[in-house]
């Protein structure tokens, strides 16, 4: 299928990689249906691009937390569990939503600790897992190294 997006131009997708978030995004609940980008000459991309294909001008720079020294543990209940058609563990992808803040004058890119994406990678569901309290075990390693 055919699908017409901002940053891309014109793209040929492939049904079975469309990713779907039953519940849409927070703020973009109509948005149902995404495919995933990055830069083919990498092998393991540090970034993805979260492309819309329900709404052309919507996309979302994503990354896995590992990347940035982030480990997420998390909970599913039932009703977030059923979304996703009970995954395997192994099934599981946890990406974070990368925003940009301005803090005096200064562009500052940073991941949205509340509310990752949590993808069955197998049946390419997803929903946003978003978190009242921050109380999951985040686990904060080599912060040192350059990302």
């Amino acid at each position: 299928m055919k699908v017409e997006t901002y940053l891309f131009g014109a793209v040929e997708v492939s049904p079975e990689k469309i990713i779907h978030f039953p519940n849409g995004l927070v703020g973009f609940e109509q948005s149902k249906r995404f495919m995933l980008a990055h830069e083919e000459s990498k092998e393991h991309p540090a970034s993805y691009t979260l492309q819309s294909l329900d709404e052309p001008a919507l996309a979302f720079q994503i990354v896995d937390p590992t990347t940035m020294g982030f480990d997420y543990e998390l909970a599913l209940n039932d009703a977030e569990n059923a979304l996703l058609q009970s995954p395997a563990p192994e099934d599981v992808a946890v990406m974070q939503v990368l925003f940009r803040n301005d803090e005096g004058g200064k562009a500052v890119i940073t991941p949205n600790l509340r509310a990752p994406l949590v993808i069955n990678t197998r049946a390419r569901v997803g929903i946003q897992k978003v978190m009242e309290n921050l109380r999951p075990n985040i686990i904060l390693s080599n912060l040192a190294s350059a990302v």
